[in-house]
């Protein structure tokens, strides 16, 4: 019952807000239950109408006052007011059939049916309506969370793993609450409704049939902890199996390259194995609920046929209480399932809350002050960093003015790429301080602070928009004009007039559709028609050819007009136009001076330089 509470606690943060919906549901579940103990009533009225003598009403002795009486006393008044009702339209044995008889006889039993079925369909399409809006909005609660947390966040995560968590967690839990949620609610009022119209037949017989229950509920227990160890297992191999996938899709260049095929297959057939194996344990679980509770309920019915003969009872009461007792354990047996879905589901709910728990290591600060209209300088006063034990960067100190150009070499892990995170703001210093015209980014507002940035990056990412919805990316409510000028100035606008609908063209995932050099005149496009005053070049020719490359940093010096540029590059000679460059080992400036000084001193980027094939004039 714990895992059921865990879940219904956290969906009620949702399912409040459609609660006028879910109290509709409820409601008809509530007339489903109805509807079940009336076939129990109806079961006795056409048994007794095969009796020729009408069944007297045997009057009782005094009741003592209280609930129970009360209860039992109103129950009896509504059977006597529905027998008089029905009277006329239901033949007794032995007496005439008429017309009226034959249409009491066609519509008895359909109507309860069509009573039963309306209700239960209405109880289930409320509780799905909710059910699939409770599940969007907890989609919507994790994608925002994901979208606030810190890279480093998805540097110890796996694509794989949240895909799972937003995909199939969320499925569980949706069906937990849609089908699970709605059998919960009818077949728990179901058990009270069957059990009090037992009790009113014969509440000795009642307690009898009851002897049974205990024996239904401890393979339950069993059956639901080996459901949840079996979904638990499938979760881990859900997660292998998707980051495998992900995986062959990002890298099928690679994997067709090299002949991978058949081991990427392999792998994920053995993935694919370990998860039919958890999910049949799984299968085991919910299945041997109902043959074991249909055994457990059968031997109570055999002991119910024992005390009936041995008591005398007649056929009449015998058909009656018989159908309450099949109804009764109908429910526990739908409610074995259910409990077996919330088993499942709360697997999941854990996963899902971990996310929705986790902090953010770069927050906005509680009184954001804006950055607006750079003018004076970037400067990194004493900044130390690292991303676990290892320090990246040492006591760095730098200092670039409003329109300086500088260009950022060294090896790679020499702290490059840590110096673009850091005034991007991905990651906070570890010690130090980052200053824009003199305001502490940790001061700083998130939005206003990256408003004054633009990224072109080696990679730069075309999303599974048309051309004129990626540029626009760069800046929300972008004009088309401002679009196709900003293309233009990235010398993008001709390949893009080229292509089947122009600036109106689909460019599918990952931009399949473009070579390497027009994504990042694109991506280029996209800084354009930010006019952002701060630009950061992060090896953006790196992965071009010499032709590629050559029109690509057209488009950027382009770009870099009347703006201030850091330029980080293994590629140096992308870097001879700076004022500026600063050669990084290790984390800390080991050189600075411009590409030509640097060429003459013979050090280390003299060295790095020779092996590109490039030597002071």
């Amino acid at each position: 019952m714990g895992n059921i509470f865990s879940v219904l606690r956290f969906g009620w943060a949702y399912l409040r807000r459609y609660r006028t919906r879910l109290f509709v549901g409820l409601l008809f579940s509530v007339l489903f239950a109805f509807s079940n103990a009336s076939f129990v009533w109806a079961t006795r009225t056409i048994t007794d109408r095969f009796d020729p003598k009408p069944a007297q009403i045997q009057e009782s002795a005094p009741a003592k006052p209280g609930i129970t009486s009360a209860i039992s006393q109103r129950l009896k008044e509504m059977n006597t007011s529905a027998r008089e009702f029905m009277e006329p339209w239901l033949p007794r044995i032995g007496e005439p059939l008429s017309t009226r008889h034959i249409v009491g006889l066609l519509l008895f039993f359909p109507l309860l049916v069509a009573f039963r079925g309306i209700t239960d369909y209405l109880s289930n399409y409320c509780m799905g309506w909710v059910s699939e809006r409770v599940i969007r909005d907890v989609r919507l609660d994790i994608m925002e969370k994901l979208s606030t947390l810190s890279l480093d966040f998805f540097n110890r995560s796996s694509t794989g793993d949240l895909l799972t968590r937003i995909n199939v967690d969320s499925q569980n839990l949706l069906r937990a609450l849609r089908q699970g949620g709605a059998d919960l609610v009818k077949e728990s009022l179901n058990i009270v409704v069957l059990l009090t119209a037992m009790c009113c037949l014969d509440p000795l017989l009642t307690l009898g049939a009851m002897v049974v229950l205990p024996a239904c509920i401890l393979p339950l227990m069993v059956l639901g902890k080996k459901a949840r160890r079996a979904m638990a297992a499938s979760l881990k191999a859900n997660i292998s199996q998707s980051s495998q996938l992900v995986e062959l899709l990002g890298g099928i260049r690679v994997i067709k390259a090299y002949n991978l095929e058949a081991a990427e297959i392999e792998r994920f057939r053995k993935t694919s194995g370990h998860l039919v194996h958890a999910g049949m344990k799984g299968v085991q679980a919910k299945e041997l609920i109902n043959p074991i509770i249909e055994i457990v309920s059968m031997f109570g019915f055999g002991v119910l046929l024992i005390y009936i003969f041995k008591a005398g009872r007649t056929g009449s009461e015998l058909a009656t209480f018989l159908a309450a007792v099949m109804l009764f354990f109908l429910s526990i047996k739908k409610l074995a399932g259910v409990r077996i879905l919330f088993e499942q589901a709360n697997v999941g709910l854990e996963r899902l809350i971990e996310i929705l728990n986790e902090k953010p290591k770069v927050v906005e600060p509680a009184n954001p002050k804006p950055l607006t209209n750079f003018k004076s300088a970037v400067v990194f006063d004493h900044v130390t960093f690292a991303y676990g034990e290892k320090a990246v960067l040492h006591d760095f100190a730098l200092t670039i003015p409003q329109g300086f150009r500088l260009g950022i070499a060294g090896e790679s892990g020499s702290g490059k790429t840590t110096l673009v995170n850091l005034l991007f703001r991905f990651y906070d210093p570890t010690s130090g301080v980052i200053r824009i015209d003199g305001l502490d980014l940790r001061e700083a507002s998130l939005h206003s602070l990256r408003n004054q940035l633009a990224l072109v990056s080696q990679d730069v990412t075309i999303f599974d928009m048309t051309v004129a919805e990626n540029i626009a990316c760069g800046r929300a409510g972008a004009s088309r004009e401002e679009i196709e000028a900003a293309a233009k100035a990235a010398f993008a606008h001709d390949f893009i007039q080229q292509l089947d609908q122009g600036y109106d063209t689909p460019l599918g995932e990952r931009g399949t559709r473009l070579s390497g050099g027009q994504k990042q005149r694109v991506g280029i496009a996209r800084a354009f028609v930010r006019n952002a005053p701060i630009l950061v070049l992060d090896e953006a020719t790196a992965a071009l050819d010499s032709k590629a490359e050559g029109e690509v940093q057209a488009a950027i010096d382009r770009l870099a007009e009347h703006r201030t540029v850091i330029s980080v590059a293994h590629r140096l000679s992308t870097l001879s136009g700076m004022d500026k460059i600063i050669v990084l080992e290790e984390g800390r400036i080991v050189e600075s001076g411009s590409f030509d000084e640097l060429l003459r001193k013979n050090g280390v980027f003299a060295s790095m330089a020779a092996k590109q094939g490039i030597f002071p004039s």
